[in-house]
């Protein structure tokens, strides 16, 4: 009774953290922006934005998003209308599930085992450790920031996570109609975000490794097919639509190999070594060699003590100020849980052996790609990360418990302190500095650009609004609920940037451009030109300053 009224305790701290001002903090971003308006536009015409009907992949800016998120939010936009609750809320609610999930993970992996400390087996308090598991998440930052919003990463992780538990619950009941659930989430993870692609068919083959004698596979063959069958069919519209040239081409051009310094490497060795053709050179110096290396270099990255404890991710948008993905006194928890899990393995641990597998594979999505260490392709790691570390934090509290009372109360209230400040001061940064210190990180003052632009627009011939902020055209589509059939008639995409992305210049009497203001004065008469503080020249004539909700000067506003 008590460990469920702590975890209801645990559960509401971890709602208040996701869900509050939710709606406006941080800005919405054009990502955010994209996932919506394309789930008005299925409602309104049964197509995307760009006139595909009902894909698989959404092709956006041309980045092909996958389409799980958008059909999780469809119904939520039915409902409430296309605004930023109906994008986040599903996202912060499964951020809450994931929360209890994690409990019930732990319940059913732990319930019973021993841990080996020194020679001796203790048998672990699996109440004490999911309760300990579940709120650590709960104040995750890691978490908590992509539980803020619409990122289909943490939807994943969920699926993930709850996949994992099915699969161990299938495991003790042998049931089949839990496997399917199972078999279920799994793939909707894989349907909801590009990482999950990978992680989870490592996270299966391990999960098949690790219990293949309580599986009994043999015995019930035919079972086991049958349902296989049935995945392979619920992945089979996703395994075509991969297929398509240019969902393959955003995939490819975000990768490893897209990244030409391990090339420009092997001709810089084989140069250096003389004889550039020969054997020698080629069995040294090749892709294979290079590129493994740098995958390599890439998955090691995320264990770092700088990304995970101390800075974070380099992208500010996946990031809190001086803040690591995870909490600093993580370092001491999750070093002694080590040490547990080592010792544990001696005695054929398998549930810490699925988490240290879980911990290795974690990453492998994101080392893939040419952007490393990166918190938002790497997120699913933040869950053996924190089982880790509670498991180091039982075990000191086991370790207290047998020291002397006046030890064991110092020692309880330094460890209460440091986590209650690590906390404290993380969320001061987040919602005091973030948006300050990081102004850029997502689309501050748009909402309020098109706000006004949504009551001052109708007496001018056209509006030039720069390009400078990210995919501007999707906010004010979405900010202004623009007619989707129509938008379709009016708009052509770019050809692909140097990053793989398109965007749209013009539509209606709007017109999406880095601003030259001297050029766009004498090209468009009867106009409103619109641009950063940068491109509008102070003697303008400027009839309004646009300010985000952290208070920074976004846009100027001139009448020309």
């Amino acid at each position: 009774m008590k460990s469920k009224f702590i975890l209801i305790l645990i559960i509401i701290l971890a709602f208040g953290l996701r869900f509050w001002k939710l709606d406006s903090y941080p800005a919405f971003n054009a990502d955010e922006a994209a996932l919506g308006y394309n789930a008005y536009s299925l409602i309104q015409t049964g197509t995307d934005e760009h006139g595909n009907s009902w894909p698989i992949h959404f092709q956006s800016f041309n980045d092909f998003k996958p389409g799980g998120y958008v059909y999780l939010i469809l119904p939520f936009v039915k409902v409430f209308g296309l605004n930023e609750w109906s994008v986040r809320f599903p996202n912060a609610l499964l951020g809450v599930a994931s929360v209890y999930v994690l409990y019930l993970l732990i319940i059913q992996m732990f319930n019973g085992q021993k841990l080996m400390v020194k020679k001796n087996n203790i048998i672990i308090n699996h109440q004490s450790l999911a309760i300990i598991a579940s709120s650590m998440l709960a104040i995750s930052p890691w978490h908590i920031h992509f539980s803020r919003g619409g990122w289909e990463v943490n939807t994943a992780t969920f699926f993930i996570l709850s996949g994992v538990y099915l699969f161990l619950k299938f495991i003790e009941t042998k049931s089949f109609k839990i496997l399917s659930f199972s078999f279920l989430s799994f793939s909707i993870s894989i349907y909801t975000y590009h990482s999950a692609r990978l992680i989870v068919p490592l996270l299966g083959m391990g999960l098949l490794i690790i219990y293949w004698k309580e599986l009994n596979i043999f015995n019930n063959l035919k079972k086991y097919l049958i349902y296989f069958f049935l995945l392979i069919l619920f992945l089979s519209p996703l395994i075509y639509d991969l297929t398509k040239g240019s969902v393959g081409s955003r995939v490819a051009g975000v990768g490893l190999f897209a990244d030409p310094g391990p090339i420009s490497r092997i001709e810089e060795q084989r140069t250096e070594q003389g004889d550039f053709t020969g054997l020698p050179a080629k069995i040294l110096h090749n892709k294979l060699v290079n590129y493994g290396l740098a995958f390599l270099e890439n998955w090691g990255e995320h264990y770092h003590g700088l990304f995970l404890f101390l800075s974070g991710d380099d992208i500010q948008r996946n990031k809190v100020p001086e803040t690591g993905q995870m909490y600093l006194y993580d370092l001491i928890f999750i070093l002694v849980g080590f040490v547990i899990i080592l010792k544990s393995l001696i005695i054929n641990h398998k549930p810490l052996t699925l988490i240290l597998y879980w911990l290795i594979v974690a990453p492998m999505a994101a080392a893939l790609t040419f952007q490393s260490p990166h918190a938002l392709r790497a997120q699913n790691m933040v869950i053996p990360l924190v089982i880790i570390s509670a498991v180091g934090l039982l075990r000191i509290i086991k370790w207290l418990m047998i020291k002397s009372q006046l030890l064991r109360n110092i020692g309880f209230i330094l460890i209460g302190v440091l986590i209650f400040w690590s906390f404290l001061r993380y969320s001061h940064t987040y919602w005091v500095h973030m948006s300050k210190e990081y102004p850029y990180s997502s689309q501050y003052g748009v909402k309020e650009l098109v706000t006004y632009l949504d009551e001052n627009n109708r007496t001018y011939k056209d509006i030039i609004i720069t390009d400078r902020y990210d995919q501007p055209y999707i906010l004010y589509l979405f900010y202004t609920k623009y007619d989707p059939a129509k938008f379709q008639m009016e708009h052509t995409l770019t050809a692909k940037d140097g990053y793989g992305f398109s965007t749209v210049r013009d539509f209606s009497n709007l017109h999406f451009y880095s601003v030259k203001f001297e050029e766009m004065r004498t090209e468009y008469p009867n106009s409103l030109i619109i641009g950063t503080p940068e491109e509008i020249p102070d003697e303008g004539n400027i009839i309004k300053r646009i300010y985000g909700s952290n208070g920074y000067e976004y846009f100027d506003v001139v009448a020309n």
